[in-house]
């Protein structure tokens, strides 16, 4: 995690909980557009997303239940200017959409999908739909 990363965003890092590592991997690659790259430490596998200077996130394998249908954090996740892109590859790669994306005001766009392995996220781009 960057110094620019800690002292300008409100959330550093964050886990994401999955039962297949490897099709999260696949779904979060396609739908955001960027690499996922899985690791091991000592005999435990995570994915970690490409963050470069910004916000990072790890897929975490688990085998409790994933958050409920109506309750727990949204997590907005940016796919800037590839919402329809996104879209297509959140069902191509075994998501749900449960809101087509929709306008929030002067602060872009935002659909609201179910992850491959259930997780509720919400989908954010800054510019376009």
């Amino acid at each position: 995690m960057s110094d620019l990363n800690t002292a300008h965003n409100r959330i550093v890092w964050l886990d994401i909980p999955v039962h297949d590592l490897d099709r999260a991997i696949t779904f979060y690659q396609n739908v955001l557009g960027l690499p996922v790259h899985k690791q091991a430490f000592e005999n435990f596998q995570f994915a970690v997303f490409d963050h470069g200077q910004g916000n990072g996130a790890c897929l975490v394998p688990q085998t409790e239940p994933v958050p409920s249908e109506h309750f727990g954090l949204l997590v907005y996740l940016n796919v800037h200017g590839r919402m329809q892109e996104a879209m297509v590859a959140v069902e191509k790669h075994g998501g749900k959409v449960s809101q087509p994306p929709i306008a929030i005001g002067p602060h872009g766009f935002r659909a609201i999908v179910w992850d491959s392995e259930g997780n509720r996220i919400a989908l954010h781009s800054g510019v376009g739909h």
